[in-house]
């Protein structure tokens, strides 16, 4: 395949310098980023692994990549439509009929397609424990049945955790073995992944990072846990891996569903449905995501597709992103929230730039006039799994405060209120106050004026 548009490969000693320079200037503790054009491969590291035994993270370092696990139990799906044991568009009772969710109606209609691109409808936040046994998925499972419906499947998009464990469990039982061994047995070796893990107790054999949030005093503090429940391990709770190791995993998704040893993962076919748009998100201002995939969140940066996805943990933040057509790769793994994500953010942005010349979109900023309207419609409660979101408006300015609930409530640092400003009927961007940056909220299903709905990758729905 033919390299487009190359420019150069920036070096291991080159990267390693602005990551070092990043780091400080983000106030980030310890990052790893490998990125690959072709077959040339460069890795970069710097910072520390823990804040209290300033450990250096090195390019063996194992982070949690969090979500871009996703990516991973999509692949185990799609070898199970490879293998004509599952189809996309059935029923995911057909494969797990002990289905469940809040009024029943997502339990009989919600398809595999719905949970793969998170228009199942429903509240997916769920993070509660059930042990540390094989069974804990089957168990999380069952206790879906506690999970409200928001919306009707496939009339909304909101980003659903709980879809993918069931997805996770749906792996265990057409493969016959729990996840954590279908992902090894069945991706990782044949790729060769051998430092992507998925339980702490192997974490533990490796360097692997810890990781940091800040206080309302804006200083950086380890986080107080590791790692969040087993039995979210599909939708990305427990996995870790370098940043290289990413890469390889990468590489089966641009060159056609074969990995780098020759070993055949997954279809062509399967690659490219993968790949392909099957939700249009709402066309905000930014440098996000624009559609969304089997898996995959999909791109539009300067005129050209580029494929990934993000992963947040427990003071971890992680970022891949691929132009397959370039077979170009960034991976980024960061250990301190939410600053990581500028860091990801200016990594990728100066590396798609300097080796393909392709400028990523703005980040989102308020408008240079401020915008006349009447924000009061928009001021009240709204809830959704895990999350309660106040919206109040005093002098014709609106700010949000959230406030964590259920199994996160106690990882979660108490935060001050984010200011919203109007953009526009139903949109507004929000002030980070930790990073100063702005990020899109949008609010939908108005009703006499008043919105029913808030969107910032989750659905919250007015309460009251």
């Amino acid at each position: 395949m033919t390299i487009q548009n190359a420019r150069r490969l920036p070096s291991s000693a080159e990267m390693t310098e602005r990551l070092q320079s990043w780091i400080e200037r983000f106030r980030v503790t310890g990052a790893s980023i490998a990125w690959m054009h072709g077959d040339e491969v460069a890795t970069a590291a710097a910072g520390a692994i823990n804040l209290n035994t300033g450990v250096d993270v090195t390019q063996d370092t194992l982070f949690q990549i969090g979500s871009i696990t996703k990516i991973y139990t999509t692949t185990l799906i799609m070898q199970l439509v490879d293998e004509g044991r599952i189809e996309l568009d059935a029923p995911a009772t057909n494969y797990l009929p002990e289905l469940r969710f809040g009024n029943g109606t997502a339990s009989r209609t919600v398809t595999i397609r719905q949970l793969l691109t998170h228009t199942s409808g429903v509240d997916g936040d769920f993070f509660d424990d059930f042990g540390r046994g094989d069974d804990c998925v089957e168990k999380y499972v069952a206790a879906c049945g506690n999970l409200p419906e928001v919306f009707p499947a496939g009339t909304m998009w909101s980003y659903c955790n709980a879809g993918f464990v069931v997805l996770g469990r749906i792996v265990e039982l057409m493969t016959g073995m729990n996840w954590d061994a279908a992902l090894k047995t069945r991706i990782l070796d044949p790729i060769g992944a051998s430092h992507t893990v998925t339980l702490p107790e192997v974490a533990l054999l490796h360097r692997t990072s810890v990781g940091h949030g800040f206080n309302l005093s804006l200083q950086i503090e380890r986080s107080p846990y590791w790692n969040l429940a087993r039995a979210a391990g599909p939708a990305g709770a427990t996995p870790c891996a370098t940043a290289a190791d990413l890469l390889t995993f990468a590489k089966v998704h641009i060159d056609g569903g074969v990995a780098v040893g020759g070993a055949r993962v997954l279809s062509e076919a399967s690659v490219r449905a993968m790949q392909q748009s099957q939700f249009d998100l709402p066309r905000v201002p930014g440098e996000g995501a624009a559609h969304w995939g089997l898996g995959w969140m999909l791109f539009d940066w300067d005129g050209r597709r580029v494929i990934g996805h993000d992963g947040g943990t427990i003071g971890q933040l992680s970022s891949l992103r691929i132009l397959p057509e370039e077979r170009f790769t960034v991976a980024v793994l960061t250990n301190t929230t939410p600053t990581g994500g500028l860091l990801g953010s200016r990594v990728m942005r100066w590396l798609f730039e300097e080796t393909l010349g392709i400028e990523m979109p703005a980040r989102p900023k308020p408008p240079e006039s401020p915008v006349e309207m009447d924000v009061r419609p928009y001021a009240g409660v709204y809830e959704r799994l895990g999350l309660r979101v106040d919206i109040a408006e005093k002098d014709g300015q609106l700010s949000a405060k959230y406030t964590g609930s259920g199994a996160l409530s106690d990882l979660q640092i108490d935060q001050p209120p984010y200011d919203l400003i109007p953009v526009e009927h139903g949109l507004f961007v929000e002030r980070n106050p930790y990073t100063g940056t702005y990020a899109p909220v949008t609010f939908s299903g108005f009703e006499n004026g008043r919105p029913r709905f808030i969107e910032a990758t989750r659905v919250a729905r007015r309460v009251g």
